[in-house]
């Protein structure tokens, strides 16, 4: 009886797993930017990925982004396949466009950071603020923010060793992102390992809705590339 009830239970959890993720709806179409809007400069599609890519000949003056222009995001879960080579890059959302005079493909906001080291960097899986306060939550880190005496308060709970959930990145290889945004609860994973979490109690700063983009890094010359690119919206 115990071993009809487990079964039960695991094929009921797997087709709720898989009622889940039906609700994920594609946002790229594989062959064209339809819906996207980044510099043609370093944006294109190659091998059916959104390609970032700079050279030594044509570098960007700052952090560029190619942006999804069907509308904010609220609470949502993104799931997408990305891989780098060389640099740093990131998935912008809830995020906002910079004010200024600019080309109009400068973003801030909540970043899913990532970096071509590999399990060697610090970077990747953490939740970082572009232009939004910075570093928000390292990997292996669940951090609550708070304003105390007008200064940002961190309390840092430890969920994961950093070191070896960097290691769980491949280099040069396609990996999976899933960011999950609830409230101002923010969950980010990497190839289904949690990595870290955010919860923003920042009232006057956090951010409940925002725009979606991707980012190309200033710097040395590097490509990124994201493809599989899906999102479901939450209540």
């Amino acid at each position: 009886m115990k071993k009809i009830i487990i079964t039960f239970l695991t094929a009921t959890l797997a087709l709720t797993t898989l009622a889940d993720e039906k609700g994920l709806k594609s946002i790229f179409d594989g062959k064209t930017l339809k819906g996207w809007n980044g510099d043609p400069k370093f944006w294109s599609v190659k091998d059916g990925a959104i390609t970032g890519q700079t050279t030594k000949e044509n570098p960007t003056k700052g952090n560029t982004f190619i942006i999804w222009e069907a509308g904010k995001l609220k609470n949502f879960v993104l799931e997408l396949d990305f891989k780098i080579i060389a640099g740093n890059s990131g998935i912008q959302y809830r995020s906002f466009k910079k004010p200024g005079n600019n080309d109009g493909w400068r973003i801030g906001g909540y970043q899913a950071d990532f970096a071509a080291g590999a399990g060697g960097d610090r970077y990747s899986g953490i939740c970082y603020g572009e232009g939004f306060r910075g570093i928000l939550s390292l990997r292996g880190d669940q951090t609550t923010l708070t304003k105390e005496g007008g200064k940002l308060k961190k309390t840092i709970k430890k969920i994961g060793d950093a070191a070896a959930l960097g290691k769980l990145v491949k280099k040069e290889d396609w990996n999976t992102f899933r960011i999950e945004a609830k409230s101002f609860h923010l969950t980010h994973y990497i190839n289904g390992e949690k990595m870290t979490v955010l919860i923003d109690n920042d009232e006057k700063v956090r951010r409940a809705e925002g725009l979606l983009a991707l980012q190309l890094h200033q710097g040395p010359p590097m490509t990124v590339q994201f493809r599989n690119i899906r999102v479901k919206n939450l209540k």
